[in-house]
């Protein structure tokens, strides 16, 4: 099972910093390349640039009330999110994400945590 993982290109878990300016503050950002390759693919899924997807998850989430003070954490679990709804078929190729039903994947998932709680 574990040859699966160690045997993964070791240049996805190297990580680098991007610098991007939010709301007119240059802000430093650290992540592992393959969390970097992610992004890339949810930004080019809704026609933006990895910087455009940043800003506007960071906006949404500061406007929602999220605590930004690990938002790289954030950012991982968005990635994580991301390939898992492409797994379940929720994220389709040639869809926009934000043309999805957000709020019936959310209460799906709300039902069945109920289930396996």
């Amino acid at each position: 099972m574990c040859k699966l993982f160690i045997g993964a290109d070791p240049s996805l878990w190297s990580s680098r910093a991007k610098s991007l300016r939010i709301d007119g503050m240059v802000t430093s950002i650290r992540l592992e390349d393959y969390f970097w390759r992610v992004l890339s693919r949810i930004a080019g899924h809704d026609g933006m640039t990895v910087n455009q997807l940043i800003t506007r998850l960071w906006h949404e989430a500061a406007d929602a009330g999220h605590d930004l003070g690990n938002f790289t954490s954030f950012l991982r679990v968005c990635c994580a999110r991301y390939l898992d709804l492409l797994a379940r078929g929720e994220v389709t190729a040639g869809r926009p994400i934000r043309a999805v039903d957000a709020a019936a994947i959310l209460a799906r998932e709300e039902g069945a945590s109920a289930y396996s709680a």
